[in-house]
């Protein structure tokens, strides 16, 4: 007496991979979308408070001690790995910016030393 098995054809598997994989992992990608939103919003004042930090403390680095950019990243606290820097030479001007949250620039005079540029975006509103 022969037994047999009945074998889904490879194309009835993927389609049934599919079906339950790709919602799963719509939902993954919505719950990590959310969870960075709800993170980037809490930490927002200390993001902005952050980049205006690192701003002023890269150009005292870069136009008073005269050391390169990438040597200023020594000078920062711990928890600031996210800050990027960038510099305009001609003008003296030193951003820091994290990548589509926030960015503070710091222009450099000789009289006045390190001045963060006017502020051209939104208040933020701290609660205590």
């Amino acid at each position: 007496m022969a037994v047999l098995l009945h074998m889904p054809s490879l194309g009835s598997v993927v389609m049934n991979a599919r079906r339950t994989l790709f919602p799963a992992m719509i939902g993954a990608a919505l719950i990590a979308g959310g969870a960075g939103f709800a993170w980037v919003a809490a930490h927002r004042a200390q993001l902005e408070l952050g980049v205006g930090y690192a701003a002023r403390v890269a150009c005292g680095c870069r136009y008073v001690d005269g050391r390169s950019l990438g040597d200023c990243h020594k000078d920062f606290e711990p928890g600031m790995e996210p800050i990027r820097l960038s510099e305009n030479p001609a003008t003296k001007v030193v951003t820091a910016s994290v990548p589509l949250i926030a960015r503070r620039s710091v222009r450099y005079d000789p009289v006045l030393g390190c001045q963060p540029e006017p502020f051209g975006g939104t208040a933020l509103i701290v609660k205590h």
